[in-house]
């Protein structure tokens, strides 16, 4: 395999790079990130097989029969943005759309691999450029039109040229053709691996041909998909109420009539209402709540494993941060411990990786640097500043996180002779100073929205798109190499290789020293019984039943 980046490539590279920096900055304000990445795995194979076919059974945990009726309600602390899919990048947007729209693939529940969807099967030519997928029979959208290839290449093709939205997910995709009306071809620009997870994306959900007939505005105002679920009614910044679906393909589901998501921001009032049981989930209820949770009576609290991972930047177009002995020594000062404690209330843990457990081709083995002061020091030795040096960290004022983890840092550098000052701004400024390089240390975090690592190695390896490898200037030919060889990899093992390979490259340059993985809380009452948040922070409430 080659390891030269092609020309055609790079566009997907800038996309992913502004955009994920206006998504990261959005995220800030929602609730917690989305995720995930495109493997092969059970649902296809890289020469060519047809994929597996899809398991269509609901999800209950109770080893009963799932009971029809009843409704849910969500408390959340925000309400939703907007509903078009290939714009919005809310999180509490999101979770709410993926209920009307399905895509051709999704991600699993574990996070590592892709599942056949809308499509049962698909194969690959020999190249490696063409997909052929085989659509699923009698899927109709929530109207009881039946959905066909048609509408497949216009979601697609719609998610595929729109201008500060999801584009950058499908930038490696030339030509979408539909042959016949169950089938619909893909071709590359390129060998790409993660297309399938791309596919999954929820941009890339499947609506109707040139939007049923409406405009794009009046289509989105109250959207229709083969979703389990469909549009009722939005009274914003209060409640938002989507109704069963008649039509869905998945015989007996959605078992619930209907699901309100409540906007509740006060994280006391939703405690509240879990307690008296005038909500049946409490979206991310905080840390600091989680065992006063567990003990409420006819209530569960469960931390679902997630993609959202907290990293320090360090802005290696300024001395002495580009020296590779200062990255390291702040690296192993850190007390990652002490912030799970301090942060999470113990509710996560250490990170060794800029890859999440949850993630294909994570690599437990990275030896990240961990908490070692002697270490610390003898690499601040063999540094240029031996004695030490001043420094600003950057902030975002109002954040308890940020705050916290600026303090546990701080004065953890006073013992290598750093002398840290903490300036808070607001977070928008934060964000902006960051994407321009005016700040020495600061903070931030990742979450995935594909079941694939590209995504996040994209924005964070691959420096010439514009993303400034993470906003922090980091730039190595071997990684790079090795980044650009894996998205074109799809043995499976090839492809553990070089990202284990590429693991190992980025721990050792110290490089975004990652602090810790942390879960997504959910509080609900104990006769919710199905309901699953997978580490993307999609959930499925089709499967979801009241005892």
């Amino acid at each position: 395999m080659t390891t030269d980046r092609t020309g055609t490539s790079d566009d997907r590279i800038a996309a992913i790079a502004s955009h994920e920096i206006s998504r990261r900055n959005m995220l800030r304000f929602g609730a917690l990130g989305v995720g995930g990445a495109g493997v092969l795995a059970a649902c296809g194979t890289s020469n060519g097989g047809s994929s597996k076919s899809a398991k269509t059974g609901g999800a209950s945990s109770s080893t009963t029969k799932p009971k029809s009726g009843g409704s849910v309600i969500i408390a959340r602390p925000q309400d939703s943005v907007d509903f078009d899919k290939t714009m919005v990048f809310s999180n509490a947007s999101i979770w709410v759309y993926v209920q009307i729209f399905e895509g051709l693939t999704i991600g699993s529940k574990d996070g590592k691999t892709v599942e056949p969807w809308l499509a049962t099967s698909w194969t690959q030519s020999s190249d490696k450029l063409t997909w052929t997928f085989k659509l699923r029979p009698n899927v109709k959208f929530s109207d009881g039109t039946a959905m066909t290839s048609a509408d497949v290449k216009f979601s697609l093709d719609e998610a595929s040229t729109t201008k500060g939205g999801w584009e950058f997910i499908n930038a490696a995709i030339e030509k979408i053709t539909a042959p016949d009306p169950m089938t619909v071809v893909i071709k590359t620009k390129y060998q790409w691996a993660p297309l399938l997870a791309d596919l999954a994306c929820p941009s890339n959900g499947i609506i109707p041909n040139k939007y049923g007939g409406k405009t794009k505005k009046a289509f989105y105002s109250a959207p229709i998909g083969t979703g389990p679920f469909v549009w009722d009614t939005w009274d914003k910044g209060n409640k938002l109420t989507l109704k069963k679906s008649k039509n869905y393909w998945r015989a007996g589901m959605p078992y619930l009539d209907s699901v309100t998501w409540q906007t509740v921001p006060d994280d006391n009032t939703r405690n509240v209402m879990i307690q008296g049981n005038t909500a049946q989930i409490n979206e991310t209820p905080p840390f600091s709540t989680v065992d006063q949770l567990k003990g409420v009576k006819g209530a569960t609290v469960t931390l679902f494993p997630s993609t959202r991972t907290d990293y320090i930047l360090m802005n290696e177009k300024r001395a002495p941060y580009d020296d590779v002995h200062v990255r390291r020594a702040i690296s192993y000062a850190i007390d990652r411990e002490a912030l799970v404690k301090t942060v999470l209330f113990g509710n996560g843990t250490s990170a060794n990786s800029l890859f999440m457990p949850t993630v294909p081709y994570y690599d437990k083995a990275t030896a990240g640097q961990s908490f070692d002061m002697t270490k610390a020091k003898a690499e601040i030795a063999k540094s240029r500043v031996p004695k030490g040096f001043s420094t600003t960290y950057l902030a975002m004022s109002g954040d308890s996180t940020d705050s916290a983890i600026a303090q546990v840092l701080q004065s953890s550098l006073k013992e290598l002779g750093i002398t840290m000052k903490i300036s808070k701004s607001d977070p928008s400024a934060v964000h902006d100073l960051q994407s321009a390089l005016n700040y020495d240390i600061s903070h931030s975090y990742w979450t995935m929205d594909i079941n694939d690592p590209d995504e996040l190695v994209q924005f964070a390896v691959l420096p010439a798109g514009g993303g400034h490898s993470f906003d922090t200037n980091y730039t190595n030919s071997k990684a790079q190499s090795l980044a650009s060889q894996a998205e074109k990899t799809f043995d499976q093992a090839q492809r553990q290789n070089l990202y284990s390979q590429l693991q190992a490259q980025l721990a050792d340059d110290a490089f975004l020293p990652a602090l810790y993985y942390q879960p997504l809380p959910y509080a609900m009452r104990s006769a919710v019984q199905g309901f699953f948040v997978k580490p993307t922070g999609l959930y499925d409430m089709a499967a979801v039943s009241l005892a």
